[in-house]
């Protein structure tokens, strides 16, 4: 129950991020919301088993700090590009040569024990596109970060992320019918969105850390 209750209270602290930073930039205490982010860290980097991600976490930790301090602004703009930046690399990460399965594939072979080779290709073809979004929300949210008013940042890190991803996991979807009965695949076996939702969920911290250690 605590271990719920604790990524609730992390994913609600990353899903308000960028108000939090949009009000500590009129209210003048831009500095709360990137050391909020930095606790989150640190609290998992404490709690890391390996090595390298306890490292890594660390410094997060530490570049938060430091430009809570000294580069208020653009520090706490920056940490949806983190964010992005390690889903970017937790996606490309299987695509790579030795590091595979793909990661849609990964998820995938928990409902199809037995995958046709057309649908390995679909789930690896299927984490490039996440890839490449991820990659593309990169280089917008650092130009956001510099070149742009707070406001315009944080609508698109608060809400339009959001509604592209969904738009992408509604077409998936839809596309998914298409292709599953071309390769002869029983429209009962087809998972649903809830389905879906469901396994990510219980599977996906894991699979999160099996391809953070490997």
């Amino acid at each position: 129950m605590k271990t719920v209750l604790r990524i609730i209270i992390s994913i609600m602290v990353f899903l308000l991020y960028p108000y939090l930073v949009y009000r500590g930039v009129q209210e003048g205490v831009v500095w709360f919301a990137p050391a909020a982010i930095a606790s989150v860290y640190f609290y998992q980097a404490v709690n890391a088993r390996n090595r390298k991600i306890r490292i890594q976490k660390l410094a997060i930790v530490l570049m938060l700090f430091v430009g809570a301090i000294y580069f208020q602004d653009t520090v706490a703009k920056l940490v949806p590009i983190i964010i992005q930046l390690s889903l970017m690399l937790f996606f490309g990460k299987t695509l790579l040569p030795n590091k595979g399965p793909s990661l849609v594939e990964r998820f995938a072979s928990l409902e199809f024990p037995v995958m046709p080779p057309v649908l390995m290709r679909y789930c690896r073809h299927l984490t490039v596109i996440w890839t490449g979004f991820f990659a593309f929300n990169v280089l917008a949210c650092l130009y956001l970060a510099l070149f742009a008013p707070v406001q315009w940042w944080a609508i698109y890190t608060g809400v339009l992320i959001f509604v592209l991803t969904a738009l992408i996991m509604i077409a998936e979807y839809i596309w998914r019918f298409f292709m599953f009965r071309r390769i002869d695949l029983p429209s009962a076996q087809i998972p649903g969105i809830k389905e879906t939702a469901k396994m990510m969920i219980i599977n996906g911290r894991k699979i999160w850390l099996d391809i953070q250690a490997s």
